[in-house]
């Protein structure tokens, strides 16, 4: 993974950990909140992917993806991840690949934060490209 992807794929983790540290109710898996470096290779890649997908999403529309609905964010999140277990698990469990209205409150909030972040990220990176 060159370092851009590298880069995208911890914007990613640190957003996913903040957001099951706020929203998760009780205490979490210990996988739910591992650090990049002791995170599975196929989720690092996933984390990085996505990153780039939303950072494409946003790139596209000159920005206007900013003016989305929260849920509407953390939906794009929720299906580019989901893509991402499609390719890496060959039969994965039916919450891993949850539709947005089943997914759990913390969950879905946790998503929003993650497309949040990146626009933070990319604000900081590019920020011409969220005019």
């Amino acid at each position: 993974m060159d370092s851009d992807n590298v880069h995208g794929g911890k914007v990613f983790r640190a957003a996913w950990i903040a957001g099951v540290t706020e929203y998760y109710p009780g205490t979490p898996k210990d996988s739910y909140i591992a650090p990049w470096e002791d995170t599975p290779e196929w989720e690092r890649v996933s984390a990085a992917t996505v990153y780039g997908q939303v950072a494409d999403f946003i790139a596209v529309t000159d920005g206007a993806a900013s003016r989305l609905s929260p849920e509407t964010k953390g939906q794009f999140v929720a299906i580019c991840w989901i893509a991402q277990i499609y390719r890496h698990i060959t039969d994965p469990k039916p919450s891993y690949v949850a539709p947005w209205d089943q997914l759990p409150a913390w969950q879905q909030q946790t998503d929003i934060g993650i497309f949040e972040a990146i626009e933070r990220d990319l604000a900081v990176e590019q920020p011409a490209a969220l005019g």
